[in-house]
């Protein structure tokens, strides 16, 4: 019932009357960047630590043929603990709505925080494909398949409720992430990330992201295509692992990043933070996504 109650409240918020106001203004920019296809995930919509402003940058300056949104998109888990939905979210989900009026092919790919979504598959709405997996087929050939990629992290598969006590831990976590910032800020120092630096530093942290990497591309040999393309532990990373391509988007909550094709069929991982710094003292906390061992696994 709170689950059905969170998503009302979503539908609502998209059902205002500035809805056709919204959808003008994110719209208005003329993009600079052009690709053949874009893939973003883990967005987590819902959440104060939503990147929603550079986002919104990004799909102003950036134009392709194929979107594909890799999951957590709206984080449904945060939702049902507390309603969060500024206009910014609000903007997000109507400049996506409008690439799709405008031609642009958008996939959605439902993640493990937006798990609701997997009973639409096979649905569109808005011009929005909701589906399962996908495979697609690169300018130069290549097939890639894609997925969120949570059904290869053993806690959400074993211990759910484990995923979810990690993601609760990972709130205090963020927040303290906010005060060392807002303190670096008024010493002039530049962002630090608390929650990559331990992503990085944590022995079990750094080898169940290798073991996801490893277990992700095994997969997709079994499958019998080139490579992958996944989101989940908020990594971005493009490498190639026994002969198949790995490519992991990253997130929109910390890393700023997504992966996009060329024309060519070329690939490349785009970090926004480079060209996205917020003040710190402004932002809440660059916050990075629920774990589900806390500080320890990614989600």
């Amino acid at each position: 019932m709170q689950h059905d109650s969170a998503l009302a409240r979503a539908a609502a918020a998209l059902a205002t009357p500035a809805l056709d106001e919204a959808d003008a203004a994110v719209g208005a920019d003329e993009p600079s960047q052009r690709f053949r296809t874009v893939w973003i995930s883990d967005i987590h919509l819902g959440t104060p630590g939503c990147q929603a402003e550079a986002l919104l940058e990004f799909l102003r300056e950036v134009e392709c043929e194929q979107l594909f949104l890799v999951g957590d998109i709206i984080d449904g888990w945060q939702l049902r603990r507390s309603w969060y939905w500024p206009q910014a979210h609000n903007d997000v989900v109507q400049k996506l709505l409008r690439k799709a009026r405008k031609g642009c092919r958008v996939i959605f790919i439902p993640g493990n925080h937006d798990e609701f979504a997997r009973k639409y598959v096979n649905h569109d709405f808005g011009g929005i494909e909701v589906v399962q997996d996908w495979i697609h087929e690169t300018a130069d050939g290549r097939t890639l398949w894609i997925t969120h990629g949570d059904l290869f992290d053993g806690v959400i598969q074993c211990a759910k409720w484990l995923a979810h006590v990690g993601d609760t831990a990972y709130e205090f976590t963020l927040k303290l992430n906010s005060y060392l910032n807002r303190l670096r800020a008024r010493m002039g120092l530049p962002y630090w990330s608390l929650s990559k630096y331990l992503k990085l530093k944590v022995k079990r942290a750094v080898s169940f992201i290798s073991d996801f990497e490893i277990a992700v591309a095994r997969e997709a040999r079994k499958r019998g295509v080139h490579g992958v393309v996944c989101g989940h532990i908020h990594h971005a990373e493009l490498r190639d692992i026994d002969g198949i391509l790995y490519a992991n988007d990253g997130d929109w909550v910390e890393s700023l990043t997504a992966l996009v094709e060329h024309a060519d069929g070329r690939l490349e991982i785009l970090d926004w933070s480079e060209r996205h710094r917020r003040p710190a003292a402004k932002s809440n906390a660059t916050q990075a996504p629920p774990v589900a061992v806390a500080l320890a696994q990614l989600k």
